[in-house]
């Protein structure tokens, strides 16, 4: 089992959870507002079905998230027609910036022990196989 992609896979995430906690618990977010924040950063004006879409979330946590997102004054719901046109406030801003960042913060501090062949070679190998896996559109530049 220690041996096993799915044991790194799990220490990874678990590690790189708690590393983005700490570090949005600062601006008063959860782990869980994450990627709604990136993809709206990323998609200004989306809307709650794109973002819901895009994420593949339960419609239902979805338009939780997205008002207690915009409640705490990090979203802006504006509506258009049926729909709401969603952006980051200012002060969601500056969450989008610490979320974006976190990404490579976290990958510095864990690649760290590897030389530049290595780690170019491991996220390679590992881009390789996620290919078989679901893109995540929120991550797209």
């Amino acid at each position: 089992m220690l041996d096993t992609l799915a044991y790194f896979a799990t220490v990874f995430h678990r590690g790189f959870t708690a590393y983005t906690s700490r570090r949005l618990q600062r601006l008063g977010l959860t782990f869980g507002a994450l990627f709604p924040v990136l993809y709206v950063g990323k998609h200004p004006g989306c809307t709650q079905g794109e973002l819901t879409e895009a994420l593949g979330l339960d419609w239902g946590y979805a338009q939780r998230a997205i008002l207690k997102l915009a409640e705490e004054g990090f979203l802006t719901r504006e509506k258009e027609g049926r729909a709401y046109r969603l952006n980051l406030s200012p002060k969601g801003q500056e969450a989008f910036q610490v979320s974006h960042q976190v990404f490579f913060d976290w990958d510095r501090q864990m690649l760290e022990p590897l030389d530049e062949a290595e780690r170019e070679q491991l996220l390679h190998l590992l881009a390789k196989t996620a290919r078989k896996e679901k893109e995540f559109p929120c991550m797209k530049p």
